[in-house]
């Protein structure tokens, strides 16, 4: 094989592997989402919330639900428009970086707007709440063993 043809094949391999690494990143967190739900369960249903901070909460819930599903939009554009240049063009160019430089600004605007979420609901909460929400927070991002 020529190395002109094996450059060529390595960039495509290469271009796939990093949008499936890019993919692979985004299912990760989205089955760690399941530690959501563990959240879920103990913010609604252990923390004994007053009617008034299930009401605050729901509103946030409500707003980032929105914010959550247009950049999950955003990300899945960005990952068909990459893999639209890789089937077109056949080179690791300035529209391969566009189009994961936008899958990666997706991804930091989500996962930032999940932290203000998360630090905006427990603004809601009384210290005894706060102490149990931050308890399962570290066990959902890994910082403490189950």
């Amino acid at each position: 094989m020529s190395q002109g043809r094996t450059f060529f094949v390595m960039l495509v391999l290469t271009v796939i592997a990093a949008g499936l690494a890019g993919w692979g990143g985004v299912e990760y967190g989205l089955h760690k989402s399941v530690a959501s739900t563990d959240l879920d369960v103990v913010l609604h249903r252990d923390l004994g919330l007053s009617s008034g901070q299930e009401r605050k909460i729901e509103e946030l819930e409500s707003g980032f639900g929105k914010d959550r599903r247009a950049l999950q939009a955003e990300m899945h554009v960005a990952n068909r428009d990459l893999a639209r240049v890789i089937v077109e063009e056949h080179v690791y160019g300035p529209n391969a970086r566009r189009a994961i430089e936008r899958f990666h600004a997706a991804m930091v605007a989500l996962q930032e707007k999940t932290v203000r979420h998360i630090l905006a609901m427990r603004a809601v909460l009384n210290p005894s709440q706060a102490k149990r929400f931050d308890e399962t927070i570290k066990r959902s991002l890994g910082a403490e063993a189950p």
